[in-house]
């Protein structure tokens, strides 16, 4: 009995072995033929490429996955506690905005972004662009201010030489670039391999020693983030594109390198600070980060893996991590998608509350600085006033200009921030000092700010005709592009 026991135990045995042995030569003959799949894909291509390729659609037959995940970035429906995919007016939710970015054109119009399929359409029509071909006369915006707006810029940028490109008046292009982020801006239009096309990037890391070309791939799928989402500023009278990392990434080195060549965005039209204005440093905010920090690049995120008939690819709808925790979020953590999306608003809301401060305490001292020259202060005596606000707006702009720091490095940001506000407070208190000097020991009386319009009003701003000659220049000259990219046969990807 036993032994016939043992004989049915082996039998079984041997049984589940082989349907575990088929199940698996089941599972390696899929992955072979997907495989085998993707591998036919980019030898059999439909539409063999080289070089940069301008019209996103013309990668939709090889890569119709991708292709229809990236028209998505065209949606504008998610939104957040503290973002979303729409062009929100932060004027109008932050009028202090207004006061501390006085003198620049960015007191004029300052939106969120929306999706990448936006980016053109988005830089027309921001009033910061102004309104060539309308207002005549008046000094252009230069053609660095195209650079990561799609694949045209490269295309440009190749035909007509870096140099042309950037020194050139912003409306020279406007025929040009028609088709907006998209694929030859990431990839290699023949190999697919990533690729950032924007020289900047390569020029930043060669000042310092290094290779892009070097770049692992997990590295590449940040870094052909990096080549746009980045500190920049515009060097000289060319209006040359350059990534200031030459002393490093954090706030404090890039302050540092500023400061030595004496650089400075505008002058401050109430207080007469000079003032660096940051552009959008998410890559350098992301890697003193966690997630940076531990090799999380920035489209294990915003594009995380997909499958479809049992093909793995990458979702090119570029958005908040929020928008799909199960497919972010929720490969490494175990919590409820509730749970790590409140994570994420306390963080937010945590370095809010002090940017709130911030932009309040900070707005009140650039007043109170033109109050004091308006009293008879003098330059010696508003020099360590006017350092003070150029530290304390630095770090302020850097912290707020990168959309989503508040959850990329929290720490960070609110070590920025505080520092920010601390000296706020400093020059707001050497301001005092300087009108008691001066035999004015009352309070500075503020004016009212309390809206957008209430706002520019008092820096002097005349909105409504800016706003006329924008709409003037959609009208006409925007056409005018398009009629004659369209004679031009450039394809369209709008």
């Amino acid at each position: 009995m036993a032994k016939q026991l043992k004989r049915w135990q082996g039998w079984l045995l041997f049984g589940g072995s082989m349907v575990v042995v088929f199940i698996l030569g089941l599972l390696v003959s899929s992955l072979m033929e997907r495989r085998a799949e993707v591998v036919s894909i980019f030898n059999n291509r439909k539409t063999p490429m080289e070089g940069i390729v301008s019209e996103n659609s013309k990668f939709a037959s090889d890569f119709p996955r991708e292709y229809e995940t990236w028209k998505q970035t065209a949606d504008t429906t998610f939104k957040s506690e503290f973002n979303s995919s729409q062009a929100v007016d932060v004027l109008a939710q932050r009028p202090n905005m207004v006061i501390l970015w006085a003198g620049y054109s960015f007191s004029w119009d300052y939106a969120t972004p929306r999706g990448h399929q936006h980016a053109v359409e988005d830089v027309r029509r921001t009033l910061r662009t102004g309104a060539p071909g309308v207002t005549e006369g008046k000094q252009p915006q230069p053609g660095t201010c195209w650079t990561c707006k799609g694949p045209d810029v490269p295309r440009v940028m190749k035909e007509q030489g870096l140099a042309n490109f950037y020194k050139a008046p912003w409306s020279k292009w406007g025929d040009q670039i028609m088709n907006s982020v998209g694929c030859s801006d990431c990839h290699d239009s023949k190999t697919m391999d990533l690729k950032p096309a924007r020289p900047a990037l390569y020029e930043a890391w060669q000042r310092v020693g290094k290779d892009v070309n070097k770049a692992t791939h997990q590295e590449m799928r940040s870094l052909v983030c990096a080549q746009c989402h980045t500190e920049y500023y515009f060097k000289g009278d060319g209006q040359y594109l350059t990534f200031p990392q030459d002393s490093g990434i954090t706030v404090e080195a890039m302050e540092k390198y500023y400061d030595a060549m004496n650089y400075k965005d505008y002058t401050h039209a109430l207080s007469r600070a000079p003032i660096l204005k940051a552009q959008h440093p998410g890559y350098e905010i992301h890697q003193m980060g966690i997630h940076g920090q531990r090799g999380v690049s920035c489209a294990d995120c915003h594009m995380p893996y997909m499958s479809k008939g049992g093909v793995k690819y990458t979702d090119h709808h570029i958005m908040s991590p929020l928008a799909n925790i199960e497919r972010t979020c929720q490969t490494c953590h175990r919590q409820s998608a509730e749970t790590l999306r409140q994570n994420v608003y306390e963080r937010q809301r945590k370095c809010n509350e002090i940017r709130n401060r911030v932009e309040n305490e900070l707005a009140t001292a650039h007043i109170e600085a033109k109050f004091a020259w308006d009293k008879g202060a003098t330059e010696a005596e508003m020099k360590p006033v006017l350092d003070l606000l150029r530290k304390s707006q630095w770090r302020w702009d850097f912290a707020v200009a990168s959309h989503g720091a508040a959850f990329h490095a929290p720490q960070e940001i609110m070590r920025i921030l505080s520092h920010s506000l601390d000296f706020a407070n400093q020059a707001r208190l050497k301001v005092a000092k300087v009108l008691a000097r001066h035999g004015y020991t009352a309070d500075v009386p503020m004016p009212d700010i309390s809206t957008k319009a209430k706002a520019q009003a008092y820096i002097g701003l005349d909105m409504k005709q800016k706003e006329a000659d924008k709409e003037k220049f959609l009208n006409t000259v925007v056409p005018q592009w398009i009629k004659k990219a369209k004679a031009a046969g450039r394809a369209l990807d709008l």
